[in-house]
């Protein structure tokens, strides 16, 4: 048996840069983080030389190419597995639709988790650029790389897209104190909506192409991540919120639906309580609301978002894990 534990992703700034219709040509970058929800993948020696597939369904079939999960089936194809193998997923958040990358933590975890019933290392490079293979190439989701990057990789990162289609992950180097502080600030809320980020992605990457305002708004995008990281490196925990509020208002409005009246009035009333900036995390629409916030503010924020779900986030500090190994 085998199980694997990958974090999810919170970001803050340049997300959309890294969809290939923007960095192929520009270069992309974002900051983020890696958090303490997890998505577990266990993978276990059949009796028979079928697959068992338990998700939100359960699937057994007789070979890897009936699986009707996409991810699975092409994970297996990737790996190499015909047959011969169980495999169950679960998640400390809900697996879609809330903005924490999960898709890609599931897919990261899986590769990992297979390589090990395999019992062949792999590394986090290798995680993530296989990762996006799957869910980009084979699977036609219209979505970026920060995801797996985040995942495979864990951490507080500044990670670059280059037109050349490789990544850089750079470790943001500061005081630990910066880290805690940081940390500290942010509070989130639940919207209540789940929504798939592919109609809204495959709809960004379409005026990417044929927009040159959206494209010069992500290049504005790509500069505020640059700057987020020099205040970082510089230990200026102090100046993140007016730069993630300055990319919030720059990213709602590159199209119609990344926002609405309703996130609106959450928005400016937690601006109004003390929230210096903030952005729904993900592509838009729904999910996880997240702030940045002196601490003593936090509960005015709470207050004026009642009708919301606080949820506590904790940064993580590694990627994907192999965390049990009995091959």
């Amino acid at each position: 048996m085998i199980i694997s534990k990958t974090p999810m992703r919170m970001s803050f700034v340049g997300g959309g840069s890294d969809l290939p219709s923007f960095y192929r040509e520009f270069g992309g970058a974002v900051v983020s983080t890696s958090i303490g929800q997890y998505m577990y993948i266990t993978v276990n020696r059949k009796f028979d030389s079928g697959v068992r597939a338990s998700y939100s369904k359960t699937e057994e079939v007789e070979r890897a190419g009936e699986i009707q999960h996409p991810l699975i089936r092409a994970s297996l194809r990737q790996v190499g597995i015909e047959g011969g193998v169980e495999i169950a997923s679960m998640a400390d958040i809900p697996a879609r639709g809330t903005g924490l990358g999960s898709s890609s933590s599931f897919t990261v975890g899986l590769l990992h988790a297979l390589y090990g019933f395999r019992q062949q290392y792999v590394s986090a490079g290798q995680l993530a650029r296989e990762a996006c293979h799957i869910e980009i190439d084979i699977c036609g989701e219209p979505i970026g790389k920060q995801d797996q990057y985040a995942a495979a990789f864990g951490g507080l990162n500044y990670i670059r897209f280059h037109p050349d289609d490789t990544v850089s992950v750079d470790p943001i180097i500061c005081n630990a104190e910066t880290v805690e502080a940081l940390e500290g600030q942010v509070v989130v809320f639940f919207t209540g909506r789940s929504r798939s980020a592919s109609e809204l992605l495959a709809r960004q990457s379409g005026k990417t192409a044929s927009e040159a305002r959206t494209r010069e708004t992500l290049q504005k995008m790509v500069g505020l991540a640059g700057d987020m990281k020099v205040e970082l490196e510089g230990n200026n925990p102090g100046a993140l919120g007016e730069l993630l509020h300055e990319n919030w208002m720059r990213k709602r409005d590159l199209m119609e639906g990344i926002s609405d009246p309703q996130i609106d009035a959450w928005y400016e009333a937690a601006r109004g309580a003390g929230a210096a900036g903030g952005k729904l995390l993900g592509a838009g629409s729904g999910g996880f609301l997240m702030f940045l916030a002196p601490p003593d503010r936090h509960e005015a924020i709470a207050h004026v978002l009642s009708e919301l779900r606080r949820v506590e986030f904790r940064f993580d500090r590694d990627g994907s894990q192999i965390v049990f190994y009995r091959p």
